[in-house]
C-alpha cells in the first residue's frame, strides 16, 4: 500500500517554536491588591508570580525563585495572598516564604528541610498548609504556621486536601482520605469549629462516612458561613451543600464539575449562597462557565472558550485561566454586566487561525460501550492521513480540546491526531471513570485500537501509518499496545510504566496503592500482573520504539525506561532512548521538551521511510 507523504521540514513551525508557545498559568487569585497568578515558561522551567495592576501584568518573582509545590509529587495549591502581599512554597527547597509587594525579597516563614508544604491558606497571621514530612515513613498533616510557631490542625489520615476557612475564620474544613484509596475513589469531608474559648473543637466528619463510595473535593464556604463542595455520589462531580440542615444537591447540570484532583488547590467553582454558585463543567469534553441561580437558572460567559480553571471573582469581574481550539491558556477577566472579556496575560496564538487543525469531538464503540476523544485532521497531505495517537497521562486523568502546540506540530507536517479520553478518563462522570478499574492495560488499549478502526473507516487516516504515544501511564498503554495488538507502526513512551510490579514497589505514596485498583494485588493477581507487563512480554513487539526519560523522576523511575529499552534492543527491535538529567516526572525544560519532540518527529519519519 502507498503510504501518505509526509512533510521533512520543520522551518514552518519548529519544535523549539511549540514548546515556545507552551507557557502556562496556575492558581488565579483576586484580592484588594489586584489579580495575581502562577506562570510557567518553558524557557527556563521557572515559575513565577505575576500581579495585574495598572492595567499591566508585572513579574513578582525575583530571580533564583521558583513558585511550586512537590506535596504528593504533583504539588499544587502553591502561593496565596496574605499579610502585606504574597505567601509562595519555593521550589528548590518546598519551603514557604512570604514577600511584600513593595519590591523586598523574600523572607522563610519554615526551614523544616524534611518537609515539603502546599495548598496554603492565609488566614489572620497564620498560613495554613498540607505538611508533607519525609523520614522513615512519609506522612501528611494539615498544620498552621506563623510567628508563634507550628499547630498540627488535623493528623492520623493519610492524605488532606484542600483546607478552607469560613469568612469569620470560625470553622476549619479540609478533604482527608485514606489508603488504598484515592481523592478520585473515597474521600471524607472534615470540619472543626472554634469553642467560646477559642480552641478548635474535634473533628467531625460531615460526608463520605458512610459505605457509599463517594469522592468529595473543593469545599466551599459562603459568606453566610455555610458549607459546600462537589460530590459525585449522584455520578458527577456536582455541587452538594448543607441546607436545612442536612447535604443535598445543588441544582446542576448532569456533568463533572470538576477534572480529577491531581493536584492540589484547583478552584473550579465558587459557592455564593444556597442557590448560587459560579461554576465550570464539562459536556462531550467541553467545558462551559456559568452563573449558577435560584431555580437552575445559568448565565453562561465566554462561550468562545472550551476550558476553564482557577476560577476567581471581584464585584466588577469573574476571571479565569481560559483556553479554546485557536488559544493556548490565557489569563482573562470578564465583566460582570457587560460580559466583556479582557485577556491579562497569555493567549498569544503561535498560528494564523487558517492554519490551526481544530478538535472534532468522536464518540466510537470500543468494547461493550464508547470511548471518546478528539480528532485534529492533518493540514497538509492528502486523506487518509497517517495518524499519531495522543494516550494522556494518569491515567484518571483527561485531554482536552484546546490549542496545544504539540499537537499541531504534527498536524502541520501531514499527520493526524487522536486525543483520547479512553474509558477510566474524567469528565464524563463516574462511571466511565470507574470503567478502568481492575482493567488498566486492557480498555485503555481496547479504545486506542479500536480509535484507529474508528478514524480509518471513516477514509480520515490510513490504518497502516499509525503510531502510538503517550507518557507516563499513558506511556505504559503505548508499550501495551505494541505488545499485545499488531496494530501500529511504532510508538513513543515518555517517561512511561513498563513494570508495573517495580513501579509499585518504588513509587511514592500518593500512588502507593494506585495499582491495586488498576491491575490488582500485586502477590494475589500476580499472573494478571505477568500478563499486563510489556517488560516480560518484550519479544512480542515487533516494531519501533523510542523513549524519553527524566534522570530525576521519582514516579517512574529511569531503571524501568532502561530495562526495557535494553529488552527490545537485545531482541534486535530498532529502539532508542534519550535521557535527560535535571528532569522529573514530566519534561520542563525548553530544550529537552523541543528535543524530545523533534526526534519523536524523525524517529516516525525513519520508519516510514522519509
Amino acid at each position: 500500500m502507498s503510504e501518505t507523504p509526509v512533510s521533512s521540514s520543520a522551518a514552518d513551525f519548529s519544535a523549539a517554536q511549540a514548546v515556545a508557545a507552551g507557557t502556562d498559568f496556575a492558581e488565579l487569585k483576586v484580592g484588594a491588591d489586584g489579580v495575581f497568578w502562577n506562570e510557567f515558561r518553558p524557557a527556563d522551567g521557572a515559575c513565577r508570580l505575576w500581579q495585574w495592576r495598572d492595567r499591566q501584568a508585572h513579574c513578582l518573582t525575583p530571580d533564583g525563585f521558583s513558585a511550586r509545590s512537590r506535596v504528593y509529587e504533583y504539588g499544587g495549591g502553591s502561593f496565596c495572598l496574605g499579610g502585606d502581599g504574597l505567601v509562595f512554597v519555593n521550589e528548590a527547597d518546598q519551603q514557604v516564604y512570604t514577600q511584600a509587594l513593595d519590591g523586598s525579597a523574600p523572607r522563610p516563614l519554615t526551614q523544616a528541610e524534611d518537609c515539603r508544604y502546599g495548598d496554603v491558606l492565609w488566614h489572620d497571621g497564620q498560613v495554613l498548609a498540607i505538611e508533607e514530612q519525609h523520614g522513615q515513613q512519609v506522612t501528611h498533616r494539615l498544620v498552621s504556621l506563623g510567628a508563634a510557631g507550628r499547630e498540627v490542625l488535623a493528623q492520623g489520615a493519610d492524605f488532606y486536601a484542600a483546607p478552607t476557612l469560613s469568612t469569620d475564620g470560625l470553622r476549619l474544613a479540609w478533604i482527608e482520605w485514606d489508603r488504598p484509596a484515592q481523592p478520585w475513589t473515597r474521600t471524607r469531608l472534615m470540619c472543626r469549629v472554634h469553642d467560646s474559648q477559642g480552641q478548635w473543637g474535634a473533628a467531625r466528619c460531615l460526608a463520605g462516612d458512610d459505605d457509599q463510595d463517594t469522592s468529595l473535593q473543593q469545599p466551599r464556604f459562603d459568606d453566610h458561613g455555610q458549607l459546600y463542595c462537589l460530590s459525585d455520589r449522584n455520578g458527577f462531580w456536582q455541587p452538594w451543600g448543607e441546607l436545612d440542615g442536612h447535604w443535598q444537591a445543588l441544582p446542576a447540570a448532569a456533568a463533572d464539575h470538576a477534572a480529577a484532583p491531581w493536584q492540589l488547590g484547583a478552584s473550579s467553582w465558587m459557592a455564593l449562597g444556597p442557590d448560587r454558585y459560579l461554576a465550570t463543567w464539562f459536556e462531550a469534553g467541553f467545558a462551559h462557565l456559568g452563573l449558577c441561580t435560584e431555580a437552575g437558572q445559568v448565565q453562561r460567559y465566554a462561550s468562545e472558550y472550551t476550558r476553564f480553571r482557577s476560577l476567581a471573582m471581584d464585584d466588577d469581574c469573574i476571571y479565569a485561566i481560559a483556553a479554546s481550539p485557536l488559544s493556548p491558556p490565557t489569563v482573562i477577566a470578564i465583566d460582570r454586566r457587560s460580559q466583556q472579556i479582557t485577556p491579562l496575560a497569555g493567549g498569544g496564538a503561535p498560528l494564523p487561525a487558517e492554519r490551526v487543525s481544530r478538535p472534532q469531538p468522536i464518540r466510537y464503540p470500543s468494547g461493550a460501550g464508547h470511548a471518546h476523544g478528539f480528532f485534529y485532521p492533518a493540514m497538509s497531505g492528502s486523506e487518509p492521513s497517517p495518524l499519531v495517537l495522543f494516550i494522556h497521562g494518569g491515567p484518571t486523568s483527561a485531554c482536552y480540546p484546546v490549542l496545544d502546540a504539540r499537537i499541531q506540530y504534527w498536524t502541520q507536517r501531514g499527520f493526524a491526531v487522536a486525543d483520547l479520553n479512553y474509558r477510566g478518563s474524567t469528565g464524563y462522570g463516574r462511571d466511565y471513570r470507574q470503567a478502568l478499574h481492575l482493567r488498566w492495560g486492557e480498555s485503555d488499549v481496547e479504545d486506542a485500537c479500536a480509535a484507529v478502526a474508528h478514524l480509518a473507516g471513516l477514509g480520515l487516516v490510513d490504518a497502516h501509518q499509525a503510531f502510538i504515544r503517550g507518557g507516563s501511564a499513558g506511556g505504559y498503554t503505548t508499550l501495551c499496545a505494541l505488545a499485545f495488538k499488531e496494530v501500529f507502526r511504532a510508538g513513543a513512551s515518555l517517561y512511561g510504566v513498563s513494570d508495573p510490579v517495580a513501579l509499585a514497589r518504588a513509587t511514592h505514596k500518593f500512588e502507593g496503592d494506585y495499582l491495586d485498583w488498576l491491575i490488582g494485588d500485586p502477590e494475589r493477581d500476580a499472573e494478571r500482573y505477568r500478563q499486563r507487563t510489556p517488560l516480560l512480554h518484550a519479544e512480542q513487539i515487533k516494531v519501533p520504539v523510542i523513549f524519553f526519560q527524566g534522570e530525576l523522576d521519582a514516579v517512574v523511575v529511569p531503571q524501568q525506561t532502561r530495562d526495557m529499552l535494553a529488552a527490545l534492543q537485545a531482541n534486535g527491535i530498532e529502539a532508542e532512548g534519550h535521557f535527560y538529567a535535571g528532569e522529573r516526572h514530566g519534561f520542563r525544560k525548553a530544550e529537552n521538551l523541543a528535543h524530545a519532540l523533534e526526534e519523536e518527529w524523525k524517529f516516525y519519519c525513519r520508519v516510514l521511510g522519509r
